[in-house]
């Protein structure tokens, strides 16, 4: 019987993706996009800078260091230093938790992590108004001992610190469960203690993932506006941070220093910006 042989000369043809789009297609979205953010990202940029130097050098100048603007940037960066910190900590610690241990409650303290993300800041802001105002739940026992959350600057650390807290956990659990646990195992058998564990593998992993949930956990305290609103008080001088500050300067038609202090927040932004492009390639980097 003949038997039936395959040619050697016949080649495989590459096969022809159907999605791709046409080229036109490719090139109008393209454009569009472009388009978007120029109008809603760069040409907004472009004014604050325009509208922060139009009076020239000397008057922006004059304009950031007033008493107040720099006051204003004292307490962003003070609320900056107490908030992220405590992230940080909160955040690895719910990390660790929940990628590395089975425990009773486990989906409970996902859903709290998440929160900040589906509570409006105004009424978180509002929360805190009514927990430790003075017509509030603890009101009448901090003004027994004079002590003062609302109106005054730790109520400001802890409505920043509710709405930023999930930045870092948020990061670090999906990079945490992607890397698993096998690395931590290991070293415990070869007799490391936990804390070796944790700052010879644990860390070292984990460490552009933890800078990115901090920056973008920094930017977010920075720009917090509607809780801090809430808790502030509006006290010039004492209370009102760099967003706050902006927002009183522009209602009373102060717009060269307004736009001043805006520059401020946008230059950070762009800080931030590049900050946050920079630890994606670290990290992507990395896990390739």
């Amino acid at each position: 019987m003949a038997s039936l042989s395959i040619p050697a000369t016949v080649e495989a043809k590459p096969a022809v993706s159907r999605l791709q789009d046409p080229p036109l297609t490719r090139w109008a979205l393209s454009v569009l996009a472009l388009l978007a953010l120029t109008a809603f990202i760069v040409l907004p940029l472009v004014a604050v800078f325009a509208q922060a130097f139009e009076k020239g050098w000397q008057v922006y100048q004059e304009a950031i260091r007033q008493p107040d603007t720099l006051s204003a940037i004292g307490l962003s960066l003070l609320t900056v230093a107490i908030a992220v910190p405590l992230n940080l900590v909160f955040g690895m610690a719910a990390a660790w938790a929940i990628t590395k241990f089975q425990f009773k409650g486990k989906n409970v303290l996902i859903t709290l992590i998440d929160l900040p993300f589906a509570v409006s800041p105004v009424v978180s802001g509002l929360i805190y108004v009514l927990v430790f105002g003075a017509q509030g739940w603890l009101g009448p026992w901090l003004a027994d001992h004079d002590l003062k959350i609302i109106f005054a600057v730790p109520g400001i650390v802890l409505a920043t610190t509710f709405v930023t807290f999930p930045f870092v956990a948020r990061e670090l659990i999906a990079l945490m469960e992607s890397q698993g646990t096998d690395e931590e195992e290991a070293a415990l058998v070869l007799g490391a203690s936990p804390f070796q564990m944790f700052w010879r593998v644990t860390l070292p992993n984990i460490r552009w993932g933890l800078l990115y949930g901090v920056v973008l956990c920094t930017a977010r305290a920075l720009g917090e506006f509607g809780a801090v609103s809430v808790v502030s008080g509006h006290i010039r001088g004492q209370t009102n941070t760099l967003p706050l500050h902006v927002e009183i300067l522009y209602n009373e038609y102060n717009y060269a220093g307004a736009f001043a202090a805006a520059s401020l927040l946008s230059l950070l932004a762009l800080v931030t910006l590049v900050l946050k492009k920079y630890l994606e390639w670290k990290t992507g980097g990395e896990a390739r």
